[in-house]
């Protein structure tokens, strides 16, 4: 067990009310540490209540709206131990905005993991104690595949951001607070359900993702990279290599969507 998560501690999860920031919730009780979960007002926020944790009504994309759910967290439940920031949004995009909702996307997926560490490591860190703030990125942030140009950015952005915190908390004085950067993979929640009620075969369930997060919170990594049913650890691996590879090799943006890489795309994916 991370030594951040410990029964009595206090905890924040946001996006907490459904899908793997719940499943995140539930196993932060388990331990026994006290939760704020924040997230949109509604039932499934409030249903929480319920089960013992305490909830934080909160639009996590608005200028100010962490640091008063940080003052409000400390209120009630004390010095913050452990921060989940994982509310997120994927309603689609398009490069051009024809939706309108790039603004949206960026302050929610990114600003709120920004402001979200912005308003609660200082204190963290002062405590001297250990702390631990996950920040829940993508792969869609790393490789950046064609189609939801928004969300890749913001995503890109929480990795950028992450490492940075990272960084930052391990060459403050008396800091023992770290950061990790949570990349799923294929997981059936109501953010990539698009309407479907049954499980993809290869979709991974937010209990199966989140044993393979708390497992990893047990070592020192900092990339939780998570495989699913459909992609294990090596294929990801030689995905990124190869979007890294884009800028080494000076190929076109996006090589392995272009129809004149396929070729070279399929033999370094088997390579050895």
């Amino acid at each position: 067990m991370h030594r951040a998560l410990r029964p009595g501690g206090v905890a924040v999860v946001t996006g907490g009310a459904s899908g793997i920031g719940r499943e995140i919730v539930t196993r932060l009780m388990r331990i026994g540490m006290k939760v704020a979960v924040v997230d949109l007002p509604g039932p499934a926020l409030e249903g929480l209540l319920a089960e013992g944790a305490t909830v934080v009504p909160c639009d996590v994309g608005e200028a100010g709206a962490m640091a008063k759910v940080k003052s409000r967290v400390e209120m009630q439940l004390g010095e913050v131990s452990a921060l989940f920031l994982n509310a997120g949004m994927q309603p689609g995009s398009s490069i051009f905005d024809a939706e309108g909702n790039w603004d949206r996307i960026l302050d929610v997926n990114l600003m709120g993991i920004v402001r979200g560490a912005q308003a609660f490591a200082p204190a963290m860190a002062a405590t001297g104690r250990p702390g631990l703030i996950v920040c829940t990125g993508s792969k869609q942030g790393i490789t950046t595949p064609p189609g939801d140009p928004a969300y890749n950015v913001s995503k890109a952005g929480v990795k950028a951001f992450t490492e940075a915190l990272q960084h930052e908390l391990r060459g403050m004085k008396g800091c023992a607070v770290e950061a990790r950067l949570f990349i799923p993979g294929w997981v059936h929640t109501p953010l990539t359900a698009r309407g479907r009620v049954e499980k993809p075969e290869g979709a991974w369930t937010p209990e199966q993702v989140v044993d393979y997060l708390f497992d990893a919170l047990e070592r020192d990594d900092f990339y939780i990279l998570c495989p699913d049913g459909d992609v294990d650890r090596r294929t990801d691996e030689k995905r990124i290599a190869w979007a890294a590879g884009d800028i080494i090799e000076n190929r076109p943006p996006l090589s392995r969507w272009q129809g004149e890489w396929d070729g070279a795309f399929k033999a370094w994916m088997e390579a050895e």
